[in-house]
């Protein structure tokens, strides 16, 4: 996250967060959905052997906060891994056994 105030001259937002919400939840899997109102993020554990994965959280978001999220999140990944490299996902055959078909690449 940055210190620099937004681009445009909009005010800044205070965010508030509360221990519990600041403590996180461990997910090692994101399931996204959508219908044309609206996307559904469904962030799962997933264990070892276990038959069953439990969804920990539930985000729902407009197509066009969506589409914002998307690309923050991409800006985020460029910028890590011109810091620390390229992130390794050697995760496409676990994926594929749990029956999810990987994006062939990035988003438009």
């Amino acid at each position: 996250m940055s210190d620099q105030p937004p681009k445009g001259g909009g005010k800044q937002i205070q965010i508030e967060l509360d221990e519990k919400t600041g403590a996180g939840e461990y997910v090692n899997l994101a399931i996204v959905t959508h219908s044309p109102a609206e996307f559904v993020l469904d962030f799962t554990q997933v264990m070892p052997g276990m038959p069953k994965a439990r969804v920990r959280s539930r985000v729902i978001m407009a197509p066009l906060h969506a589409k914002a999220f998307a690309l923050a999140l991409q800006d985020n990944i460029a910028k890590y891994e011109t810091r620390f490299g390229e992130i390794q996902s050697g995760q496409e055959e676990w994926l594929k056994e749990l029956g999810f078909q990987p994006p062939d690449g990035p988003p438009n």
